[in-house]
């Protein structure tokens, strides 16, 4: 069985522009994109990025409005009762803070 043979540096060099050359004749050959295509490809990654646009958009809002109503929940209980809260004041205070927290949760 023969052994193994070790490429020189000019060999590695050669197989390499080779490589190259090969790739940049491949892509010289496709043909080129008509103006319709591009404008299509366009307009698809407008769309793309308006749609991605809306929806962080409507992301912002649903966390401002969980924000605003988990802060009103809080004033609310704050304002509810000065003095101490009973066992059931308390759980629903707690119950109302943690669906608030899922609710911001579930918009991102």
């Amino acid at each position: 069985m023969a052994g193994f043979k070790d490429l020189d540096f000019n060999e590695r060099r050669a197989s390499a522009q080779k490589a190259r050359e090969a790739a940049l004749a491949k892509l010289k050959a496709r043909p080129p994109k008509s103006e319709a295509e591009l404008a299509q490809g366009r307009a698809a990654a407008e769309a793309r990025e308006a749609a991605l646009a809306e929806k962080r958009n409507a992301a912002a809002q649903a966390k401002l409005k969980a924000d605003e109503e988990a802060q009103t929940a809080k004033a609310a209980a704050l304002d509810a009762s000065p003095t101490e809260l009973t066992e059931a004041e308390r759980k629903a205070a707690r119950d109302s803070k943690y669906a608030a927290r899922k609710k911001r949760k579930a918009g991102r």
